[in-house]
């Protein structure tokens, strides 16, 4: 059997999250008899300690790891040959930042499986986290409006709200939030913030971690078409789902048709700007390709700020954070240590901060590291089914024949040192 290792996480210091945690790896190796090591690291949320007391040899360095798990992108000079590597690589959508690494698996013959693509036969992801994205961006972008409004003079109750790091778990800050909300709903909040209205764009995973920090307040939805007729009550909250109806329409004029936008998107084009003037703070939690229209661009933040009176509009916690994606004012990653800057849509420039003039433009691409341990402990259940089939598999065989489950074989981008078939369109980005 090969070799498991847990890898270092380097992306920067506030990534602290483990792709397995003591529990689930001790189980793994009595139940494997594997061989497993974990890295040095003085960052990771879980003690070397703990490794050691479920059965691990803490080392050096990735090279006694046959199959190597990780998190984040592993930088391309730390690749070793012929590995077995799991991460997030973000290559997938060809992005130019980490072919230099996809090169580097390739010409090491190494293996290369993305958490992203582990998926069912529906194409559902099994292995993700991304509830807790939408946790932490939540809590993050009313941490910051807060602070925001006091630059501004204007106090509120989100003063009191702090960063999803800064908490111990999603439920020390829900309990924290249920106070701050109530709040709210016996003081109510001060006439230039009302009505204060959260849009909030998608309604997977990342969109339902963000509701549960947001329904922690005294909150009222309401539907997209209803947004021009709310009227202005101190005392809520109003939240407002966007679901791809709401967000994109055909350029013909004609029905809206799920399927035909996710096959055919070149035929519908953007309609989210429509909202735009009604909503205090946007979050973006929708998947996004470039072969689909943006839905907030420049110019539809432009026209918002052209008039004399100061829009409604002051915060877009981009999840997705798709650099000049979906939001094309989020222009570049942004960490927990400045999770934040501003941007002005008139110059288009940005700024790094929160607190000044401009919308505020939350870009963290690694939301879950400020919520470690219960992403963590969440990730390494869904994964832990998984890791036997990977360890025991025949990696000198054929793909289809390594004895690899459907749902990982899915997932391996490059087998071998060459792209399997499913994701030879990379080559063109390569190239």
């Amino acid at each position: 059997m090969r070799t498991l290792l847990i890898r270092a996480e380097d992306k920067n210091i506030w990534e602290k999250r483990a792709p397995l945690i003591p529990a689930d790896l001790g189980d793994i190796i009595r139940n494997t008899g594997v061989k497993a090591y974990v890295e040095q690291s003085d960052r990771r949320v879980f003690g070397e300690a703990d490794y050691r007391a479920a059965g691990a040899v803490v080392c050096a360095s990735m090279a006694p790891g046959d199959v190597i798990f990780g998190i984040k992108e592993i930088p391309a000079e730390k690749i070793l040959p012929r590995k077995v590597y799991l991460f997030f690589s973000h290559t997938i959508k060809g992005q130019p930042g980490q072919m230099p690494l996809l090169k580097k698996i390739m010409a090491s013959g190494g293996t290369l499986i993305d958490y992203e693509k582990i998926t069912d036969d529906r194409g559902q992801r099994l292995v993700y986290f991304g509830r807790f994205a939408g946790d932490a961006g939540a809590l993050d972008i009313l941490s910051l409006v807060g602070e925001y409004w006091r630059y501004h003079g204007i106090e509120t109750p989100f003063i009191e709200c702090r960063r999803a790091h800064q908490y111990g778990s999603v439920e020390a800050a829900r309990t924290h939030l249920r106070q701050i909300g109530a709040q709210i709903a016996e003081n109510g909040l001060p006439a230039a913030v009302t009505p204060l209205v959260i849009g909030i764009l998608g309604y997977g995973n990342v969109s339902v971690g963000a509701q549960q920090i947001f329904e922690c307040l005294p909150v009222e939805r309401v539907q997209p078409d209803a947004l021009a007729s709310i009227g202005r009550d101190p005392h809520k909250i109003h939240l407002c789902v966007f679901k791809e109806e709401h967000l994109v329409a055909r350029r013909d004029g004609g029905a809206f048709d799920l399927q035909e936008y996710y096959r055919h998107p070149e035929r519908y084009r953007s309609r989210f700007a429509r909202y735009l003037p009604y909503l205090t703070i946007v979050v973006n939690a929708v998947y996004w390709e470039s072969r689909y229209p943006r839905f907030i661009t420049w110019d539809d933040l432009a026209r918002l700020f052209e008039g004399a009176n100061r829009p409604r509009l002051c915060a877009i916690a981009d999840i997705s954070c798709d650099i000049g994606g979906a939001v094309e004012c989020t222009v570049r990653a942004t960490d927990p240590g400045m999770p934040a800057y501003r941007c002005d849509p008139l110059t288009r420039r940005v700024t790094d901060g929160h607190e000044g003039d401009g919308i505020v433009v939350l870009a963290v691409d690694n939301l879950p590291c400020e919520l470690p341990v219960d992403a963590s402990t969440f990730f390494s259940g869904q994964l832990k089914p998984f890791v036997p089939d990977i360890l025991n598999a025949d990696y000198r065989a054929s793909l289809d024949d390594c004895g690899l489950p459907p749902e990982i074989r899915r997932a391996v981008v490059v087998y071998n040192g060459d792209l399997t078939p499913s994701y030879e369109y990379l080559r063109r980005h390569l190239a």
